[in-house]
C-alpha cells in the first residue's frame, strides 16, 4: 500500500469533528473437511485496485513525528516504551500489568465462527480484543485476540481467512490462526510480514482438531498446545517486533475514565446493525461492562457458560465493496474514517486513521484532534459498513 500525505485532510476531519474440556470426540483435523478451499474463481486486479483506492486517507510521516496529545492530559502510548514493575509488563491489550512472560508474548488471532450453527463458541471469553465485520452473505465473522491462551484446550470454532481480518490481526502484531481462506488472501498470508497457522497447511493437522458433536466445517477447534507447537513448527518469533508502537492508549492505573463534554451521549444498549445475528450488548452499571446477545439471546461461552463481555466498544465504519459476483468484500483497512468510543455507559464520535502501512494499527480521536484515552480491559471493536450507518442504534 502507497502511504500519501493527508495533512490537511486530517486537519479538517478533526476540526469537522469539532478449557478445558472438549465436547464430543475428537480427530485430526483434515483438509477434506473443510468448505474453503483456493479454488474459487476471482478477480484480483479489482481486489488491488480497491485496496489501493481506499488506503489515500492514512497518516504519513511528518503527522506521526509531530507527536500526538491524548485526552486528559495522557501523553500518548504510541512507540512509546511500556511501563514495566518487577516481573510484570503493561499489557498491549487491555493497559493492565500482567507478567512480562504473557505480556511480551505476541497474542494470537483466532478466526471464529459465529455463525448460528456453531453457538456457542468455546474459550472465546478469554481473547482480550474481538474483531466482528460481515463476510460474503451479510453473516458475521469474528476473531479473537488472545494474550493469555496458555489454559485453553479447545478455542473455536475456526473458520477462514479473509484479507481484511489479516490486516487487523497485523494491527496487534498477531501470530494468525484460520482454517481455510478465500483466494484472495493468498498472495497476503504468503507475504513475510504474516505469520499464519492454517489449516490447510502443513502444520494443520499440528495446531488444530475436529470433533465429531457438530457437522464439518463447524467443528474445528485450535488448543494451546497445538498453536504453541505449530509456532515452534514454523519458526515464528514469539515476541513483538522491536518496532511494534501499540494499538491503544489505556487509562491510568485507578483512573476509570467516562466519555465527557460536548457530543457525548447515552449508550446503555449498543446495537450494531448486522443483519442475520443482530447482536447487541447491554451496559451493566455495577460492574461497568457491557453484555454481548445476539440472535435472541446471550451470548456465552461453553468453556464456562460466561456470558462474553467487555469494558470497551469500538463502532468502526469503513468504506467497503463487492469485489466480485461471489460476493466477496473488501474493507478499508488501511485509510480512515468516522468512529465511536463507547464505555461505561456512554459514547462519543471521532475518527479512526491508520498508522504506518501494512504492519502499522490504527488509532481513535475525539472531535478535538486528541487521542482516546481507553478504560483498561477488554475491547470490542465492530467493523460497520459506512453505507449502512442508519442500522446501528445507541442510547
Amino acid at each position: 500500500m502507497k502511504n500519501r500525505k493527508i495533512k490537511v485532510l486530517l486537519f479538517s476531519v478533526f476540526l469537522g469533528f469539532a478449557l478445558c474440556g472438549c465436547s464430543g470426540a475428537s480427530e485430526p483435523a483434515s483438509p477434506e473437511m473443510t468448505d474453503e478451499t483456493e479454488a474459487e474463481p476471482v478477480d484480483e486486479k479489482a481486489y488491488k485496485e480497491f485496496e489501493e483506492t481506499v488506503s489515500e486517507n492514512g497518516a504519513d510521516e511528518e503527522i506521526l513525528s509531530s507527536g500526538l496529545l491524548a485526552q486528559y492530559g495522557y501523553a500518548s502510548a504510541y512507540g512509546a516504551e511500556r511501563e514495566r514493575e518487577g516481573d510484570n509488563v503493561r499489557s498491549y491489550l487491555t493497559g493492565k500489568f500482567v507478567p512480562s512472560s504473557i505480556g511480551d508474548r505476541r497474542p494470537v488471532a483466532v478466526m471464529l465462527n459465529n455463525i448460528k450453527d456453531a453457538q456457542p463458541m468455546t474459550g472465546v471469553s478469554m481473547a482480550d480484543v474481538i474483531y466482528e465485520c460481515v463476510v460474503e452473505g451479510s453473516l458475521t465473522r469474528m476473531m479473537g485476540i488472545f494474550e493469555n491462551y496458555d489454559a485453553l484446550d479447545k478455542i473455536g470454532s475456526v473458520r477462514s481467512c479473509r484479507n481484511y481480518f489479516v490486516y487487523y490481526a497485523l494491527e496487534l502484531d498477531s501470530i494468525y490462526c484460520h482454517y481455510g481462506q478465500s483466494s484472495y488472501a493468498v498472495p497476503l498470508l504468503k507475504e513475510p510480514f504474516v505469520d499464519n497457522l492454517s489449516g490447510l497447511a502443513a502444520e494443520g493437522n499440528t495446531v488444530y482438531y475436529r470433533t465429531t458433536d457438530r457437522e464439518a466445517p463447524h467443528n474445528a477447534y485450535a488448543s494451546a498446545k497445538g498453536i504453541k507447537k505449530g509456532i515452534e513448527m514454523m519458526g515464528y518469533d514469539e515476541a513483538y517486533r522491536q518496532d511494534y508502537k501499540g494499538k491503544f492508549t489505556f487509562a491510568h492505573d485507578g483512573d476509570d475514565h467516562t466519555p465527557e463534554g460536548e457530543g457525548v451521549y447515552d449508550a446503555k444498549r449498543v446495537e450494531p446493525g448486522y443483519l442475520i445475528n443482530q447482536p447487541w450488548f447491554e451496559y451493566n452499571e455495577n460492574d461497568k461492562k457491557y453484555y454481548r446477545f445476539q440472535y435472541g439471546d446471550k451470548q456465552i461461552d461453553d468453556m464456562d457458560n460466561s456470558q462474553l463481555a467487555v469494558d470497551n466498544i469500538v463502532l468502526q465504519y469503513s468504506a467497503w465493496q463487492k469485489v466480485d459476483d461471489n460476493g466477496y468484500l473488501g474493507f478499508d483497512c488501511h485509510g480512515g474514517g468516522k468512529m465511536t468510543y463507547i464505555s461505561h455507559g456512554k459514547a462519543i464520535d471521532g475518527t479512526w486513521i491508520h498508522f504506518d502501512l501494512d504492519q502499522g494499527a490504527t488509532r481513535y480521536f475525539d472531535s478535538k484532534g486528541y487521542e482516546i484515552v481507553f478504560n483498561q480491559g477488554k475491547t470490542w471493536i465492530e467493523i460497520i459498513q459506512d453505507t449502512e450507518g442508519d442500522k446501528v442504534k445507541v442510547n
